[in-house]
């Protein structure tokens, strides 16, 4: 059986913006492209505009030049298309999602959330390796909650319907963000603490908690936050994967790769091309056809599509 593919997170957007990637002939690092995404199956696919902090050009402008971007794309490429509530993965086209991982983008402004929300963004985090104005890191330097401003712009997108992404963030933001909004969460590349230690990794009261309201946790393929040591395998993505089944339920696992925003790949999964082994991975783990269906696609359309 071949089955579809949604993958939570890739960062594409920044290699198109900063390194003129095409996502339809790749060049050298790069794992996004056409003929891997569907040589893997991949139907639905976020793309993050990911707001990097040591360029001049403020995050605002990146975010923009990043949309610009994923735009560009959609329009060269008639196999992608913006994720709508008619998409079926049976079809011949990859169903898109814009997301952001980083919000200085958003200078605590609900009009500036406002605005990228009508240029079609629909998931973010609000941080990335360090604290800022909204929250706390999870790598972040003392890491503290969601800030007055960051709880403020949560409420707004719990209004927009715009999904609160708490990978990266603190373990007090994810308390925070599980307290105040009123709508499902989620993580979008996130693992397990319990099989490994470090900060985004998340633990078991977080994913119970994801899960019993409805959202979902996306396992990623990097490495250090896989395995203590040594490469990391498609076996290690199962054993994550099979912990938050465990917690959470069949219902609370879907997959969220960070394929161009890592340099360390699982040995035996390089690009999107070999999703399919992973699927035979989890079939030999003992799930069955439906059950891998939903950590592979379906999980994650039915969370994401609610904000479309």
């Amino acid at each position: 059986m071949i089955y579809p593919i949604a993958d939570a997170h890739c960062d594409y957007l920044y290699g198109a913006m900063e390194y003129g990637w095409n996502i339809r002939q790749g060049k050298r690092d790069q794992t996004m492209t056409l003929p891997n995404l569907k040589a893997g199956n991949v139907r639905l696919q976020f793309f993050a505009a990911w707001t990097d902090l040591t360029l001049k050009i403020p995050p605002l402008e990146q975010v923009l030049l990043m949309i610009d971007r994923y735009y560009d794309m959609v329009d060269s490429e008639s196999e992608l298309v913006p994720l709508s509530r008619e998409y079926s993965p049976d079809g011949d086209t990859i169903a898109t999602v814009l997301s952001i991982e980083g919000a200085e983008c958003f200078e605590s402004s609900p009009s500036i959330l406002r605005d990228l929300y009508r240029l079609g963004v629909r998931a973010a985090t609000f941080t990335w390796n360090s604290n800022n104005e909204l929250a706390g890191a999870a790598q972040g330097r003392r890491p503290k909650g969601l800030t007055k401003e960051g709880k403020e712009l949560l409420y707004e997108m719990n209004r927009l319907g715009m999904a609160f992404d708490v990978s990266h963030l603190s373990d007090a933001g994810i308390e925070d963000a599980l307290k105040l909004s009123e709508v499902p969460i989620f993580a979008s590349h996130s693992n397990c603490r319990a099989l490994m230690d470090s900060p985004r990794c998340l633990k078991d009261s977080y994913i119970r908690e994801i899960a019993r309201r409805g959202g979902v946790v996306g396992i990623n393929y990097y490495g250090p936050q896989l395995v203590q040591s040594g490469t990391a395998v498609i076996d290690d993505i199962v054993r994550h994967i099979c912990h938050v089944v465990d917690i959470g339920g069949i219902e609370a696992c879907c997959l969220g790769s960070d394929f161009d925003g890592m340099t360390r790949y699982p040995a035996d999964l390089p690009n999107p091309s070999r999703l399919q082994d992973l699927c035979a991975a989890l079939e030999r783990a003992g799930f069955t056809p439906d059950e891998v269906e939903r950590i592979t696609y379906r999980n994650l359309h039915d969370y994401i599509v609610q904000f479309v």
